[in-house]
This record gives C-alpha cells, sequence and structure tokens, in this order.
C-alpha cells in the first residue's frame, strides 16, 4: 500500500516540537537515546530503553539498511519515519518512551498526517517521508 493509494490512511509520527541542532525534528525514540547518552536515565528507564530497542530492532526494519541514503541529509532532505497504523504492536509499546521523556520535562508531540511528504521507503509498518515545503506543514493535524 502506497501513501498516494491509502486515501484517509493517517500516518503517526512522534517528535520533538523543537528542531535540533541540524534543523530536524527529533523523534521519540531519538529522544529517549539523547537522554541516555547524557547520562540522565535512571536504572530502571535505562533497562526499559535497552529492552524497548532491542525488541523495536528485531520486530521491524531500520531503513538504512535497506537503503543507504534513505536518512541522508543532500539526498533525502528531512526524511523522518512515520508509523503506519497498521503497526499496532509497534505503537502499542510507544507510551513507556512518552513516559521517559514526560519525567525529564522533555516534550514530544504526536503528529497525524494522510500526506506527511514525499515517499522515500515504505515497508509494512512505517513509511519515511522527506517532508512538504513548510507550507504544506500545515496540513499535519497534531494531538
Amino acid at each position: 500500500m502506497g501513501i498516494n493509494d491509502s486515501e484517509g490512511v493517517e500516518y503517526m509520527r512522534f517528535q520533538s516540537p523543537h528542531r535540533n541542532s541540524r534543523g530536524q525534528f527529533t523523534g521519540v525514540f531519538g529522544l529517549v537515546n539523547n537522554l541516555a547518552r547524557e547520562g540522565r536515565l535512571s536504572e530502571e528507564q535505562e533497562a526499559f530503553r535497552r529492552r524497548g530497542n532491542r525488541w523495536f530492532d528485531a520486530a521491524y526494519t531500520d531503513p538504512s539498511t535497506v537503503d543507504p541514503s534513505v536518512y541522508d541529509d543532500t539526498v533525502n532532505p528531512g526524511a523522518a519515519a512515520w508509523f503506519k497504523p497498521s503497526a499496532t504492536h509497534l505503537l502499542a509499546r510507544v507510551p513507556g518512551y512518552l513516559e521517559i521523556l514526560s519525567a525529564h520535562g522533555v516534550e514530544c508531540r504526536l503528529l497525524r498526517s494522510a500526506d506527511p511528504g514525499r515517499v522515500v521507503y515504505e515497508d509494512d509498518v512505517q513509511i519515511v517521508v522527506v517532508p512538504y515545503a513548510r507550507s504544506r506543514q500545515g496540513s499535519i493535524s497534531r494531538s
């Protein structure tokens, strides 16, 4: 199912409301991993993160292992992954990551869009898109 033939389907992305130093919006997993790199997670949170990251790594494909250029800023500027609504088994595990972010005062927003950008990768649970120009971003609903 490609994005253009899935009218009405809403893709979901959890991301920071603020741009990072590279001008992009860090996703939920990157935000938690950043806290870990900074040594800010409790032992329990770090154990959850490691366990969760291993599970996600096993549960779905890292798009960059299929196409190494998918996240290349020169080729696909601002490329970001979005969950397909059918990825319920993946989405069910996101709240634990959101709890960690909340405990550290790190904002994370849920975006929903039927057309978040130009698709550069797709599999059964996700799409990776290059976002449309900012003028089109207004069509993304925020929850």
